[in-house]
């Protein structure tokens, strides 16, 4: 080639760099697992611990162990668990005194214990990474002067909440629908110009529900441009989150994230207003719809190359006993325990599709949820690390020969997979970095690249 030639490419290449940039991939920044709503009228500082503390309880009243939490789940190998007490805390006492000796006579206890053992600890020490105070459907309509109470009550109750026992935050306005706008708009000045004097506004959203068209999302990006105007805080701390549950929304979920001028943080699709808008009939409104799978995958197309987070909707069979009361009869109990058990399991089997579909977020709405989502969570990663880690390795020695030899690796599409598996599984907190680094081989910088080309193009500089 003629060096014209060559300075026509580096010019060009030049002046469209920011284009020319690897695809988007997942990051390292944290993302949530959940979201909780809850009524602005329950909400106070004691909230997210007291969540933790009700999930635990369920686990202790209808899975007390490791075996039957994992049967309970449905973990994989559940069923080549011991059944009676005495096996099983023989066993437990084996995987507890030699972990390792015990991963490799026991695999399948292990692998039960360990998702067991990670639930556990993460419903002791933190059980709520994102809370959502709901103003709209979990809330309902009250009169001017009670919503206008909890929006004081519950902006100061959150404001005593510390970043360490919650990480993410925000609350949910009515919509900006004609019937409802004045209220919402209300709502949002007195919440916020009471949680601004003392409550930190990072990872902090205000999420706008049953969204139509953009300018209502611009008509929230302007009044937060006013508020934080009128309290001397720096334009764009506060994020919005936009619901996407009607089908313009669907349609246009860029739109509604241009109109709101870089604040909109995440979007989280609300299956059941989305389906009934439809016309779904409510015995057949359910996350796994066809017409779900088709809205969360048009977001993904949509939201996926703007960096916006991106939620799944609601489990609604909530894990709660039949019966109440102290005195039950053995049948009442095994009922107990049949409901709750069943309602785990589909919320367990609704958390993992949506991990399988690059949803890694999803909403809770019931503290014994909890243990489903964190069991789900925990058993997709821990389940196929060591495959997937060797996996990767394998790659990045093809792909290293290649470079070596001068030969082409074709196949960065599946390295750079299984590069965001683990990269998901480190931003979630399902598996420590050091462990990430110990499997894979990777240094922590190569990691935190995000890029398989990057860390090829890095090794071979």
């Amino acid at each position: 080639m003629s060096e014209r030639f060559d300075k026509i490419a580096r010019d060009l290449f030049e002046r469209n760099l920011d284009r020319f940039d690897q695809p988007r991939v997942p990051t390292f920044d944290r993302q949530p697992v959940h979201v909780v709503y809850g009524g602005a009228d329950r909400f106070n500082a004691e909230t997210p611990g007291k969540f933790g503390r009700l999930a635990l309880a369920s686990i202790e009243s209808y899975a007390p162990t490791f075996a039957e939490f994992a049967d309970a789940m449905w973990l994989k190998g559940a069923d080549t668990l011991p059944r009676y007490t005495d096996p099983i805390r023989e066993l437990e006492f084996k995987l507890a005194d030699d972990p390792d000796d015990a991963r490799e006579r026991f695999p399948e206890a292990h692998f039960a214990w360990s998702v067991y053992r990670r639930v556990i600890q993460k419903l002791e020490s933190d059980p709520v990474e994102d809370f959502r105070i709901d103003f709209e459907d979990g809330y309902g309509f009250r009169t001017d002067a009670e919503e206008d109470a909890h929006a004081k009550s519950a902006a100061e109750e959150l404001s005593r909440v510390t970043e360490a026992n919650l990480a993410f935050r925000g609350f949910r306005i009515k919509s900006f629908q004609k019937e409802t706008y004045a209220r919402a708009v209300r709502t949002l000045g007195i919440f916020l110009t009471e949680y601004v004097k003392r409550g930190t506004l990072t990872n902090f959203v205000v999420t706008l529900p049953k969204i139509a068209r953009a300018e209502e999302v611009g008509t929230l990006a302007a009044l937060l441009d006013a508020i934080e105007s009128e309290n001397s805080i720096a334009s764009g701390s506060i994020g919005i989150e936009i619901m996407i549950e009607t089908p313009e929304a669907v349609n246009n979920a860029g739109s509604l994230v241009a109109a709101g001028r870089d604040r909109v943080r995440s979007a989280h699709f609300g299956a059941f207003d989305y389906t009934a808008s439809l016309g779904v009939a409510a015995d057949h409104q359910h996350l796994q719809h066809d017409a779900c799978r088709f809205a969360r995958q048009m977001m993904q197309n949509s939201l996926a190359p703007l960096g916006v987070r991106i939620s799944d909707s609601v489990t609604t069979d909530m894990p709660v006993p039949i019966h109440r009361g102290g005195s039950l009869s053995s049948k009442q109990n095994s009922e107990n325990i049949k409901a709750v058990r069943g309602a785990w399991r589909k919320h367990f089997n609704n958390v993992t599709l949506a991990l399988v579909n690059g949803f890694y977020q999803g909403w809770d709405l019931h503290p014994a949820q909890l243990p489903a989502r964190y069991a789900a969570l925990f058993a997709f990663f821990l389940e196929n690390a060591d495959a997937q880690a060797a996996r990767l390795r394998q790659f990045v020695g093809k792909a290293t020969k290649a470079m070596l030899t001068g030969n082409l690796f074709d196949d960065a599409a599946s390295a750079q997979g299984l590069l965001n598996f683990f990269i998901r599984a480190a931003s979630c907190g399902a598996m420590p970095l050091a462990d990430i680094t110990q499997k894979t081989d990777l240094s922590q910088e190569e990691l935190r690249s995000a890029s398989f080309a990057r860390i090829m193009e890095n090794r071979r500089s």
